[in-house]
């Protein structure tokens, strides 16, 4: 239980209530995720095109535009960048290399969870079903574990090329997709996660 009556809520960030401009720039963007869901769920991915979604929207083309590159940024976006790069920040130093994937995985779940538009189960599976999101979502994948790579080659002082640290990261990433792949619907559990990452600790006992 939370007993900071000024801490900030599930999801949020704290600090000063974001400004009118701020907050209809963000309801904008959830009017276009909310209309092209809808469309994605009628008529399919692919049948979608861009100007159905702003006209659901009740935007302009270019409108849409100014907020997403393309309807598969729509989906794949989730506007939490920057609450990684803090959590990044906030690691404390001296952990070996499992309680460092332990923490991370433990916080950025979190993150997640507290997201509605990350956790929506409607676009979780929309996401995983999609063949042409699925490719997309793969190379955001690629691009998640070399930027990992980078972070744990500087936390825990190797070379980013060692091949230990390679096969590792391999390893975890490959263990923690796949577990998120594999789900029925919305997150695998946090426990889930944690359980695989005991097991790999452990030497992969059966």
């Amino acid at each position: 239980m939370n007993d900071n009556p000024t801490a900030a809520a599930p999801g949020t960030s704290p600090g000063p209530r974001p400004g009118l401009r701020e907050r209809q720039k963000a309801q904008t963007r959830a009017d276009i995720r909310a209309a092209a869901l809808s469309l994605f769920n009628e008529q399919g991915y692919e049948a979608t095109t861009v100007a159905q979604i702003a006209e659901a929207a009740n935007v302009s083309h270019t409108t849409f535009f100014r907020y997403f590159q393309s309807k598969e940024q729509v989906i794949i976006s989730d506007d939490l960048d920057d609450e990684r790069e803090a959590i990044l920040s906030e690691i404390p130093a001296g952990l070996n290399h499992f309680d460092l994937v332990r923490e991370l995985v433990t916080r950025m779940y979190r993150l997640a969870e507290n997201d509605e538009w990350a956790a929506n189960p409607e676009r979780y599976r929309i996401l995983h079903s999609e063949p042409t999101l699925r490719a997309t979502y793969q190379l955001e994948s690629d691009r998640v574990i070399s930027e990992g790579t980078d972070y744990f080659a500087d936390y825990l002082g190797v070379a980013r090329d060692d091949f230990r640290l390679r096969v590792f990261v391999s390893a975890v990433s490959g263990v923690m997709f796949h577990l998120t792949d594999i789900a029925d619907a919305g997150l695998t559990s946090l426990d889930e996660l944690l359980a695989a990452l005991d097991l790999m600790e452990h030497g992969l006992p059966v």
